[in-house]
């Protein structure tokens, strides 16, 4: 069986993964900048569905109009060349200076309207390459010391924000929708709304919530020390996975960005079988998006290693959640810890269902005896995941 992607496996990378150089806060690049046309070409060439961004990544901080326009329209020809497109596009609202102390959020009223002007030229920018989803990680919306700011006005700005974009947004005809990306800290001591949980109840604050979800991030929940399965289960449950970052992590770790499945198989294998909807529940179908860069030991040839190697690693975890889910062992097991409820209690409280609850007789001691045969159902799991079932 072949496991090399296709176009219709919507696998994406960033400019800044395949094109991260390899430097690091102890030591300086390791690789060549790479041009943005060249790894669009390169994306096409692995089998790459499509390409994403923050405004820097393709137009310089600085540029006049006048070079961005030829950068653009270098880089969509690129794009066309290579077969692939931008799903999604983001703001670099963290590495300029003036972005210290935060952006949507920073103490100083100059800098938050100059966020949101930066912003909604990088949304013009990401429309004007075909973005549908519009990415927003607070980097910098943080604090190291807690004084300087009441947390709760933080939230009201960032707020402000969002209903501020969602509205130029509508008020230009762009057909994008929002997704909000959680991380606890770095580079920021504490990063507000830290996991994908916080942004779930903020967006329903919003003023215009549907059109607002989330982008949950491999690294970002492991990095909080959450399960990530159970963080996407939940955005996917209430209709908000807007998007998703793929990558690897060790827990208690800074932000590794590890190439996807290099970490933590168990939970890798887990939520490929999620998003595949092979147990039977639905499908993600948006982009697999990889949020990730190779180790800074690589050169070039290894940048596009761990690209594939990316790829390949889901492809292989796909097929064997397939045939986890299609193993009778695994159905039979299955079956028989899992029935229909006895009361309707999806519909509902009403007094009838009340009052034939109450009726119910249970014998607590002959129900809590009985074995569930996990041990088995989490050993035929690995033994898939290793590949002799």
């Amino acid at each position: 069986m072949s496991f090399e992607p296709t176009r219709n496996d919507l696998f994406t990378f960033g400019l800044w993964t395949v094109g991260n150089p390899g430097r690091d806060p102890f030591g300086h690049p390791v690789r060549e900048a790479q041009d943005p046309c060249r790894i669009a070409a390169k994306l096409g060439e692995i089998g790459a569905y499509g390409v994403n961004l923050h405004d820097e990544d393709l137009v310089p901080f600085g540029s006049s109009a006048v070079e961005r326009d030829r950068i653009v329209s270098d880089f969509k020809k690129a794009m066309e060349d290579a077969g692939i497109v931008c799903p999604m596009a983001t703001t670099n609202l963290f590495s300029q200076p003036i972005f210290k102390d935060g952006a949507f959020t920073a103490n100083d009223p100059r800098v938050r309207a100059y966020a949101i002007q930066k912003t909604m030229a990088a949304m013009d920018l990401g429309v004007e390459l075909g973005a549908k989803t519009y990415v927003f990680w607070g980097g910098r919306e943080g604090t190291e010391s807690d004084a300087c700011r009441d947390p709760r006005e933080a939230l009201k700005r960032f707020r402000g924000a969002l209903d501020f974009l969602t509205g130029y947004c509508e008020d230009q005809g762009y057909d994008l929708r929002f997704a909000l990306e959680a991380k606890p800290n770095e580079p920021r001591g504490d990063i507000y709304l830290s996991t994908t949980g916080h942004m779930l109840h903020f967006i329903s604050t919003l003023a215009k919530p549907e059109r607002v979800g989330v982008n949950p991030e491999v690294a970002h929940e492991t990095m909080a020390g959450l399960s990530f399965v159970h963080g996407v289960a939940q955005a996917m449950e209430c209709g908000k996975l807007f998007h998703i970052d793929l990558n690897g992590q060790r827990i208690g770790r800074y932000d590794q960005d590890l190439r996807f499945g290099s970490e933590d198989l168990k939970q890798a294998f887990l939520l490929v079988r999620l998003l595949e909807g092979t147990a039977g529940g639905a499908r993600y179908e948006g982009p697999r998006h990889f949020d990730a860069h190779a180790y800074r030991t690589e050169d070039d040839e290894g940048v596009w290693e761990f690209a594939r190697g990316c790829m390949r690693t889901y492809n292989i975890l796909r097929e064997r959640a397939k045939a986890f889910d299609a193993d009778p062992d695994v159905q039979e097991i299955l079956a028989m810890n899992t029935d229909a409820d006895l009361v309707d209690f999806r519909a509902g409280y009403s007094k009838d269902r009340g009052a034939e609850l109450r009726a119910m007789d249970f014998d607590a001691a002959a129900i809590a005896i009985k074995g569930l045969r996990y041990e088995r159902l989490d050993q035929i799991m690995t033994e898939h995941m290793m590949g002799v079932r």
